[in-house]
Parts: C-alpha cells; structure tokens; sequence
C-alpha cells in the first residue's frame, strides 16, 4: 500500500494547506523569509481546489488538520504546547485538537460498548453522559456503575479509526521514502525507521487494552509520588475498543484563567510537570509520552492528575544511565564526559576525535546557558546537539524518539505555565539524585550483586555442562592434554560462591 498512489495524498495535504489558508499562517507565524512565503503561495495555489475544505468555523490550521485526519492532528497536538515555535495565538488555536474535537454520536459510542463487552449497557452502568471530551483517536464519557454507584470515565474508540490511521502511515512511509532516494544525506536521520516507530506507538495507542495495562502499571509506580494521581481501570469493563477508569475530577492544565481563579500556582505546577516527567523516564524507566494539557488536569487540592495512556515511553537501565549522564555533564558543563558518555555508548563511531567532539559539545552549551531563564531550553539543546552530531556520523537513535519528543512536548507545558521557568534549575535536583543512586559505588555494587545472581542460577548445571564439554575435548585431544578433571569441581565451587556472594551484598544493600 505504499506505492506512487500516495503522491495524491501527500499533494492533497498541501492543497488542504492552501485553500483553508493554514500555509499563510503558518510560515507566517513561523517568520518564514517572503521569497519562502511568496514561493510556497505559488506552487501551492495551482492545486488548492483538490484540498479538504474543512470546517469553516475553525481558524485555518486546526480547520486544515481535522480535515486531513487523525495523523496530522496528533502533529497539531505537539505543536499546541509549543508556543516559542507557532507563536501564542496558533498555540492557543491548536488547543481544541487534544481534547475538543467534533464528538460522534452518543448512540453508536453505546452500541459500540454493548457490543464489546457482550452485554446491555443498563446492566453496567446506571448512567452514560454525552461525550465530555472528544479527541483525534478516541471520546470520553461520564458513567455511573450500575453496582456500586461509583463515578467513571468510558473511552470509546472512534469508529474505523485503525483505516484512517493505516491510510496516513502509509503516505508517511512514501514520503520517507523519497526523502532518502532524492536526499541521501538524510538516510543517516533513517526516516523510515522513525516513522516504523512512530507507527508502533500509534497502534499501540489504537488496543483499549493495552491502555488499560499501561494505566494500571503507571499507577503502581507512581502511587508514592506525592501530589500526583493516577486514574486505575475497571478490568471488568474494558476490552480493545472500550476502557472504564475511576473519574477524576480537576481543572484542565490548558485552562490558565480557571487555574488563576482556582487560586493554583502555576510556577509550582510547571515545576511539577517537569520533575515528574523526568523523575518516571529516569527512575521507572516507564512514563507518559503524551504529557500535553489536555492529558493533565489540577485537583482541588493541587494534585496532578494525569490520563490519557495510549502513548506510554519505556527505555532500558543502560540508557537510562546515558541519558542521565548526558543531562548531567551539561548541566554541570564538563563536555568532555559528555563526549565520553557519547563514545562509550557506541553513540559517535570509534574513529571520531573526541577532542573535537567536546570542543563542538561546548559549542551548543555556553550560548544556551549564557541566556536568561526564558531563553534556557532543553529542546533548544536536542536541536543544537543533533546538528553538531551529525557532522560526526551519529544515527538517530530510535530507542530515544519519543523520550527526545516528550521532553519538548513536556517543556511545552512546563512553559506554557510559568513562561521564566529555568529549565536547567529545575531538573538539576531529579538528575542529581538519579545519577547519585544510579552512577557511583553503590550503583556499581548493587550491579555486582546483580550479576552476581545471574550466574549463580547456573550453578546447578554447571557440573554437567562442564563435564559434557570435557568428554567431548576429551575425544578429539591426547590423554596427555586433556583438561583436569578438577575443573568441574572449581566451577561448582565458584557457582556456589557467587550464589553466597549475591545473598550477601544483597542483604547488606
């Protein structure tokens, strides 16, 4: 399916852009130079009648997005949390994409219910509202359990949602395509392996079930999390196309004026948002990829309640430490560990210079740390960082797509709530503390102890491994040279004192 058939759709998009005259306001409130602007008028205007006309009623880049689909308007919500990059009025205007779109039909979200969990909606719940919210892939409605009275939230998937996703992802794939046949120098960015994972992630986003597992397991790592809240599903009442969550109540992040009234403080919020962020990806290793507002809303006691849980990150313990120690060496402006950090990880080739390696690392952080508060930028960094990686032959790194474009989406909040936010200032204390947990002596012992244990499981079999290796040398090799037979018994000795070893260390950490 993802053959030339997808030029229409990519010539389609910029049509869309055109006739509902989101290309003017874009490049617009980008400050695009006017050859650029006057350039893309012209070769857009040609094909602006085979473009969606949208809804008259929304300003013109929302109106192009909703008419293209549930793709692109999962990139509108990632522009809306980013107004130092569209500006503030097209950030405020992408805003009804994340939880504000045209809702469908009451009755067929219950038919939909009653036909996926194979029973009368009355025996489930005693009441079922309109859609209370309404996004690109799924609404929401306000229940009642039938048994307990208890309040809960229905998310029902919209209808042939995964052919409209599937037809978007295939022009994605073709575009990628030509990108690498006609610009080889970007087959180093592999565009085709990002939007492979771009596609993951959305079809994760499209099983109910999975939400559900992600929700439940977020849960259970953040329970501790002070002022921090995590809706837990009703099992009974979820499967692939439908999930029922405990209903949470709480002012919308993206409402500032609400927030205002409600007398909550923005500057600790926008703090909060961020520590949370990076305290999950770092010390669980599991977060929410989706963090933008309308995934978060303010308890009345100021707790923050997150939803929304299609789209969730995981990255592994070794990358973790990477990542950390990246943060780190930056904030503390060692750029030779960062350097270092980049080599060890297999991140830049070998044959690389680090040398020049730290000095072009130093290059991206003095100008951003020589900003005031405002101007201080993680995504500032990543941008700067990406383009000094390339000239030394660093690949993306898929595994981090989406820590990478949360923690812009996340920063996009964080500003939006307290534009003077430092960045750097508020993430130093989650990242000290990880790397004080995870990269000195004690992280190298309770790796010991680790290794230590899975050897250990070996050690019952290691007198027959040991012996079946030697009567198999002991066949092809003279009597002369053949191996003690000794061996068998050091090598149960060690299993049994790394057994030992590991129960040890373990108790004393």
């Amino acid at each position: 399916m993802r053959g030339p058939h997808n030029i229409w759709r990519l010539v389609r998009t910029g049509a869309t852009f055109e006739r509902t005259g989101a290309m003017r306001a874009v490049l617009e409130a980008m400050g695009a130079p006017a050859r650029l602007r006057l350039a893309a008028r012209v070769l857009a205007w040609p094909f602006a009648w085979m473009g969606y006309a949208g809804d008259p009623a929304q300003p013109p880049l929302t109106r192009a997005l909703t008419a293209l689909g549930p793709a692109y308007i999962k990139f509108g919500q990632i522009l809306s949390t980013r107004p130092d990059v569209v500006g503030d009025e097209l950030a405020a205007q992408l805003r009804v994409l994340q939880d504000k779109l045209p809702p469908f039909e009451t009755a067929t979200a219950k038919r939909m219910v009653e036909t996926e969990l194979e029973r009368p909606l009355a025996a489930m719940y005693s009441e079922f509202s309109e859609p209370v919210a309404a996004a690109s892939i799924a609404q929401v409605h306000h229940a009642r359990l039938a048994d307990s009275g208890a309040e809960v939230a229905v998310k029902v998937l919209r209808p042939a949602i995964h052919q409209a996703f599937r037809r978007d992802i295939d022009a994605f794939y073709f575009a990628a395509g030509l990108i690498e046949l006609l610009l080889p120098g970007t087959r180093r960015l592999r565009p085709s392996d990002v939007i492979a994972h771009f596609e993951s992630v959305v079809m994760g986003e499209l099983d109910l079930r999975l939400e559900s597992a992600a929700a439940a397991e977020f849960a259970d790592n953040t329970a501790r999390d002070p002022a921090f809240r995590v809706p837990r599903p009703r099992w009974m009442l979820c499967d692939a196309n439908v999930m029922t969550l405990d209903w949470a109540e709480g002012t919308p992040l993206g409402d500032i004026s609400a927030l205002d009234a409600a007398g909550h403080d923005r500057r600790v919020l926008g703090d909060r948002v961020l520590q949370l962020f990076l305290r999950h990806a770092l010390r669980d290793g599991y977060f929410h990829a989706d963090m933008h507002q309308g995934n978060l809303k303010v308890a009345a006691n100021g707790d923050l309640i997150a939803l929304d849980f299609g789209i969730m990150g995981r990255i592994d313990a070794y990358t973790r430490r990477v990542y950390a120690e990246i943060l780190f060496g930056f904030m503390r402006k060692d750029y030779r560990r960062v350097a270092e950090v980049h080599f060890e990880a297999g991140y830049v080739p070998a044959d690389q210079d680090i040398d020049e390696f730290a000095r072009a690392l130093r290059s991206v952080g003095e100008p951003i740390f020589g900003m005031d508060a405002s101007g201080i930028s993680m995504a500032r960094l990543l941008s700067y960082l990406f383009q000094v990686t390339e000239r030394f032959g660093m690949e993306t790194r898929t595994e981090l797509i989406l820590l990478q474009r949360t923690m812009v989406v996340v920063e996009g909040v964080a500003r939006s709530l307290n534009p003077q936010i430092n960045i750097w200032e508020v993430a130093q204390p989650v990242v000290e503390e990880y790397i004080e947990e995870n990269v000195g002596p004690r992280a190298a012992l309770r790796d010991l102890v680790h290794t230590a244990r899975v050897l250990s499981r070996f050690g019952p079999r290691l007198p027959q491994m040991v012996e079946d290796a030697l009567i198999g040398r002991g066949r092809a090799e003279p009597a002369d040279t053949r191996p003690s037979r000794l061996w068998p018994v050091a090598y149960v000795m060690l299993g049994a004192a790394l057994t030992g070893a590991g129960v040890w260390l373990g108790a004393l950490i």
